[in-house]
C-alpha cells in the first residue's frame, strides 16, 4: 500500500529541486556568457593592438 504522506513529500522535494535546478542552469549560462564575452574582448583587443601599432623606424647610421 502506498504511504500518502511519503507521496506529497517527494513531491514537494522534487519541486523543488526542479526549481533549483533551474537557478543553477540560469546561473551557469549567467557566468559562461560573461566569460565568453571577456574572452572575446581580450581577443579583439590584443589582435586589434598588434595591426594598430605603429611599425617602429629602424635607424639608419
Amino acid at each position: 500500500m502506498k504511504n500518502p504522506w511519503m507521496s506529497l513529500w517527494m513531491s514537494a522535494a522534487n519541486q523543488w529541486a526542479g526549481a533549483m535546478r533551474g537557478f543553477w542552469t540560469a546561473e551557469m549560462h549567467r557566468q559562461q556568457t560573461q566569460m565568453m564575452n571577456e574572452m572575446t574582448k581580450q581577443m579583439m583587443q590584443f589582435w586589434s593592438d598588434a595591426y594598430l601599432t605603429a611599425p617602429t623606424e629602424k635607424k639608419r647610421r
